[in-house]
């Protein structure tokens, strides 16, 4: 008897995305390796660790390690500000680079082409002037990555094969059709959330105006897809009190989201139990 093929779509959310790991090892736990995977933002760079044979628990180990000296991830940053003098002068904020970064942080845990990956992975990037999605597929994997979690404000575009590239969630931030067709089963982890709430009713704060208005329209782009065609199974974690770069947070954002692991578990095994082989 054939086994279902099951595709996961891993969207865009910033530090939100800590929370695909514990459906990552879900997966890990109940022995089910995906047929294939798509990601948006965080969603790619998580995704292809986990492409590329990591897993969720390495995932994981990596995640809080980087992320648990704030001085080492200051002094990282530092080593990527601009350089030259018109940038910070120009007139324009600072942005930094992000296939530095993701060189920087990640570069030496991941495979650096989509040949090399172990399970197919479609990544999402949007092409700023023909305002439109880009599914990447092959060729060198970190500047497609680089392009997906391009955040606009955060990180410089991306140019990549003749195109202007920023934040694949922009475009579709929960990239579940992007899976390939002959995928039976889809599996899709929504992370983008809404704006951050102040307890106090204040007015919030400029990057909280920032990101909330685009988690708005996010929103309003998966509910519009949604309408169209669903996920076998949708995954919405709790994240709406996590900030978009929350990342100095990433440990507590994962003991947090802890019980999404055995959530996700029984949803898969329920449903693979329905599912027609």
């Amino acid at each position: 008897m054939a086994t279902p093929r099951i595709g996961i779509a891993l969207g865009g959310g910033g530090a939100r995305g800590m929370t695909h790991i514990p459906v990552l090892e879900a997966f890990d736990d109940l022995g089910i390796r995906p047929h294939a995977i798509a990601g948006s933002s965080i969603g790619a760079l998580i995704g292809a660790a986990y492409a590329g044979g990591l897993s969720g628990r390495e995932i994981r180990e990596i995640a809080v390690e980087t992320f648990r000296d704030r001085n080492a991830v200051v002094s990282r940053l530092w080593r990527l500000r601009p350089r030259r003098f018109s940038d910070l002068v120009g007139g324009s904020l600072v942005q930094f680079d992000p296939l530095k970064v993701v060189s920087l942080f990640a570069g030496d845990r991941l495979v650096h082409d989509f040949e090399d990956l172990k399970i197919p992975l479609v990544v999402l990037a949007t092409d700023f002037y023909g305002c439109t999605e880009i599914d990447i597929r092959s060729g060198p994997l970190l500047p497609a990555i680089a392009a997906s979690i391009a955040i606009p404000v955060v990180f410089r575009p991306v140019r990549l094969h003749g195109r202007v590239l920023i934040d694949g969630g922009v475009a579709n931030p929960l990239p579940f059709d992007a899976l390939p067709p002959e995928c039976d089963v889809l599996v899709a982890v929504d992370v983008v959330g809404g704006p951050v709430k102040r307890a106090d009713r204040h007015l919030p704060t400029t990057l909280d105006s920032l990101f909330g208005a685009s988690q708005i329209l996010m929103r309003s782009i998966t509910a519009e897809k949604l309408k169209k065609r669903s996920p076998d199974i949708l995954v919405r974690p709790d994240v709406d009190d996590i900030r978009v770069l929350d990342f100095l947070k990433t440990r507590h954002v994962l003991d947090t989201a802890e019980p999404l692991r055995e959530k996700v578990k029984r949803l898969l095994d329920r449903h693979l139990g329905e599912t027609p082989l």
